[in-house]
């Protein structure tokens, strides 16, 4: 699999993985490095950095925006090979530790198996590490308001739901925002195209899920950059109220 960047703002790149996304932020010879796929996607991940002209020693920060495996997959792989701090909120911490696991169970997928696209999702997943126990053996909190001091200097929004401490990162000088799987714009699993939540079985606290997408709309981004799915342009505001029509 040949691997998928794209460029979308200054300094800005969103990668298509294996079904999952990840972003590269550039500033000189640094990369801050938002998610990084499943397990399987490592290759993929190097080769993004390559094409972006860098490398994963020059990987400032791992930013993590929820610790599922499908996001998390090379992050203890560049903390332990190539010392890149794993940084995520603090209440996603424990989970990234697998002190527990907050993630839709083999059984729950098996009940959804009759829905389109679930079962051709999971035997990808299980095929890409989606299962597997890969724990980040020191993750660190973020820091609890303001931008960071890394490339990009994303902004960490608290955006609960889908686990309890997913967090979005906001980009205000680019206008743009990259969601993780609090806000989306396709899945295989699912039929919608465009801003959406995902389907009800992968979040933790749906309710909350749902109410994170007003956080979201409160921001001014025109730039949507989401785990799944392909760059949404156009008001963030206006994406996130269709995601909660949608999941009305």
């Amino acid at each position: 699999m040949r691997v998928d960047v794209r460029h979308v703002a200054d300094g800005v790149c969103l990668v298509h993985g294996s079904n999952t996304n990840w972003v590269i932020l550039t500033e000189g010879d640094a990369v801050t490095l938002v998610d990084t796929g499943y397990p399987g996607d490592r290759q993929l991940v190097l080769d993004s950095l390559a094409a972006v002209g860098s490398s994963p020693e020059a990987v400032a920060a791992v930013l993590v925006t929820h610790a599922h495996n499908d996001h998390l997959g090379s992050a203890e792989f560049l903390r332990a090979t190539y010392g890149a701090p794993v940084r995520l909120h603090e209440a996603e911490v424990p989970h990234a530790r697998r002190e527990f696991l907050h993630q839709v169970s083999i059984g729950r997928v098996l009940r959804n198996g009759w829905r389109p696209g679930v079962l051709p999702w999971a035997v990808h997943a299980l095929r890409s590490g989606g299962t597997a126990r890969l724990p980040v053996a020191a993750p660190e909190a973020l820091p609890a308001a303001g931008p960071l001091d890394l490339p990009g200097r994303p902004v960490p929004v608290h955006t609960p739901g889908h686990t309890l401490g997913h967090c979005a990162y906001h980009l205000p000088d680019t206008g743009v925002l990259i969601t993780g799987d609090a806000l989306v714009t396709g899945h295989p699993t699912s039929r919608a195209k465009g801003p959406q939540l995902l389907p009800d079985m992968f979040h933790h606290e749906r309710a909350r899920a749902v109410a994170s997408l007003d956080v979201l709309a409160g921001l001014d981004a025109d730039v949507l950059l989401p785990g799944h799915g392909p760059v949404h342009r156009g008001p963030v505001r206006d994406a996130a109220r269709q995601a909660a029509e949608r999941a009305a």
